[in-house]
């Protein structure tokens, strides 16, 4: 073999085997939250039924109900799922909703996004890492009604380390 080849097949190889690595593991926890924000942003999106434009529709993001054992910051989940909605191309406006909001008659437009993460099993630990499972339901409702116009339930795992 000539040494020219003998080079490109060590580079190749050397290439192939960093390719073949483990995952990078998330860093920070805005990291291990971002692929859960742009889950529930999608589904939140597409999936109900809108009576206009997307980016015509508000959304209010009540603050997250999250269960203490999956050690996930109940603000940054709200950025996180804030800035998923807001990237979204065509998407719609993002307000936080706070209880004050409900004294006042709202347009039309608006909609209540209320969001729940629940802790789901028991930790699965790997050989490299643990990871907490998880459940969380969205809830789409106009402010004021009971009943919801939209629900949506996604599982999934956190990766431990990087709560």
């Amino acid at each position: 073999m000539s040494r020219r080849l003998k080079f490109l097949t060590a580079i190749l190889t050397l290439t192939l085997s960093a390719c073949a690595g483990q995952p990078e593991r998330p860093q920070t926890q805005r990291q291990a939250l971002y692929g859960l924000g742009e889950r529930a942003a999608e589904a939140a999106v597409t999936q109900p039924t809108w009576s206009g434009p997307t980016e015509e529709v508000v959304l209010l993001l009540a603050l997250p109900e999250i269960d203490s054992d999956l050690g996930v910051d109940t603000e940054r989940f709200r950025e996180t799922l804030t800035r998923a909605l807001l990237a979204r191309e065509e998407g719609p406006q993002v307000l936080d909703w706070t209880p004050t909001m409900a004294e006042a008659r709202l347009p039309d437009n608006q909609w209540l996004l209320e969001s729940r993460l629940r802790a789901e099993g028991s930790v699965l630990t790997l050989s490299d890492r643990e990871l907490l499972p998880y459940r969380l339901e969205l809830a789409l409702r106009r402010p004021g009604d009971t009943a919801p116009h939209w629900t949506q339930v996604i599982s999934g795992a956190l990766d431990a380390s990087a709560l």
